[in-house]
């Protein structure tokens, strides 16, 4: 009777800790968060408080009656700030643990496939400092096969391209078993550099980030080619050449010619890994075609450029920012019986 109690006592989670998004999942209650991943810091006399995380961070970053700095934790996947990372973590545990805190937490983190022993150790130390009783890994894409449904024990080969805001992942699993896992540090994230790069070059036009990124999502698509998009922005910056602001009108075709690079860089990614793989695993997945996750994987026309360029069908899963989680949740379930799926984290 007693393990059943403690079983029921215990809030075993999942959290996909994701460079722009992190998504929390508690066993039994569903996804329970998913808020950005950030936090705003006030610095005062040389020293650095964090006064918010998440959805909260957001919201006061701007409008706070004292100077707040923006400070996104995660890079490319993997931490980039120790510190600003256990707080973040540790209120988002605080937030879903139950009323009785009878025991810690079970948590499972999905981190990227090419995550080093050292990035993986990280992940492990600062859950377990946020108050984990565990910690276990699991590489993004193969969560994200799983969550996309597909089903994985029978097949061959089935194989996903998990493109997030810092890395594109890629999983081939064949009979249950994964083959391989790896990541490409191009995303989201570059897609807008790039487009930050073609207006500059272009234009000699200075943009930010978040300009870039609406861009993207108002504008962009893979595809010059009858792309299907009307949707012409205007997009307003700094004149280099004249030190003065002014606006320019960037269409579809412009944005495909900026996300050439990144998507070229994607495609070749995908390439070297069906050349790994046994003719077998790698024929099935001709036959099968190749799953699309995270949410860049949303970009216009991204699906059929892709099977365009790698001459196998890509097909967008559905809901495909939440696969990640989705398929983490469903290893929750199982823990003991899904540890073949988990990531060392070679101590």
């Amino acid at each position: 009777m007693l393990p059943k109690l403690a079983g029921v006592f215990s809030d075993d989670i999942a959290i996909d800790l994701g460079t722009a998004n992190t998504l929390v999942h508690v066993a039994g209650r569903g996804t329970v968060i998913e808020e950005p991943s950030m936090v705003a810091v006030r610095a005062t006399g040389g020293e650095r408080q964090i006064v918010a995380v998440g959805s909260e961070a957001q919201r006061i970053i701007g409008i706070a009656p004292e100077p707040l700095e923006a400070l996104f934790p995660l890079r490319e996947g993997v931490i980039a700030d120790f510190i600003a990372t256990g707080v973040m973590l540790r209120e988002f545990i605080r937030r879903v643990r139950t009323a009785l805190h009878f025991r810690r937490p079970r948590i499972l983190i999905s981190v990227p496939a090419s995550a080093t022993p050292v990035e993986r150790r990280a992940v492990v130390d600062t859950a377990r400092e946020a108050g984990a009783r565990s910690v276990h890994l699991i590489a993004e894409p193969v969560a994200a096969l799983l969550g996309a449904g597909v089903p994985v024990q029978e097949a061959p080969g089935t194989m996903v391209v998990d493109i997030g805001g810092g890395t594109t992942d890629i999983a081939i699993i064949s009979h249950g078993k994964v083959i391989t896992a790896r990541s490409l540090r191009c995303a989201g994230h570059a897609m807008d550099e790039a487009i930050i790069r073609y207006v500059r070059r272009r234009h000699h036009l200075v943009i930010g980030q978040s300009s870039a990124e609406r861009i993207k999502i108002e504008a962009g698509t893979a595809s010059a080619a009858a792309n299907g998009r009307d949707a012409d922005i205007h997009i307003r910056g700094r004149d280099l050449r004249r030190g003065r602001f002014k606006s320019v009108v960037l269409g579809p075709p412009h944005v495909a010619e900026a996300l050439d690079a990144p998507i070229s860089e994607i495609v070749e990614f995908a390439q070297r890994a069906l050349e790994e793989v046994p003719a077998e695993v790698a024929a099935d997945i001709n036959e099968r075609g190749i799953v699309l996750t995270g949410g860049g994987a949303m970009l216009d026309k991204l699906d059929e450029e892709l099977t365009r360029r790698l001459g196998i069908e890509c097909t967008l899963a559905e809901d495909p920012m939440r696969c990640v989680i989705r398929g983490a949740a469903l290893v929750l379930e199982g823990l003991a019986d899904n540890s073949h799926l988990f990531l060392s984290p070679d101590y």
